[in-house]
């Protein structure tokens, strides 16, 4: 299993819609991945551990499929509207991280 992990950095002074991204972008991003899409989860960045700094990213998205190839193959086609919606919830700049699952133990929430 891969995750693919969307994080967007903090800026002071950037822009970043909760919201839409919330109730607009990852619903519909949901439908078009549905395919191949194994699990999802949103984190919105509270802050730096131990101190009142920003957090290092004000959004992390992360997306589980079965490898690289199932992923590509579902966010393709519709490339272009994901990353054209980007513009309608931020002005940062997404850094996108592959990684290979090696751990993943859900049973430990309640």
């Amino acid at each position: 299993m891969i995750n693919v992990s969307i994080l967007y950095p903090f800026k002071e002074g950037g822009h970043f819609d909760l919201d839409y991204y919330l109730k607009t972008h990852m619903p519909l991003s949901i439908e078009k991945l549905r395919p191949a899409l194994r699990g999802v989860s949103i984190e919105h960045g509270l802050g730096a551990a131990g101190s009142d700094a920003p957090p290092a990213f004000t959004v992390i998205c992360q997306l589980r499929f079965d490898s690289v190839e199932a992923f590509f193959e579902v966010f393709s086609p519709h490339a272009e509207w994901l990353q054209g919606d980007i513009k309608n919830y931020t002005d940062l700049d997404p850094v996108i991280q592959f990684s290979e699952v090696k751990l993943l133990e859900q049973s430990l929430m309640p």
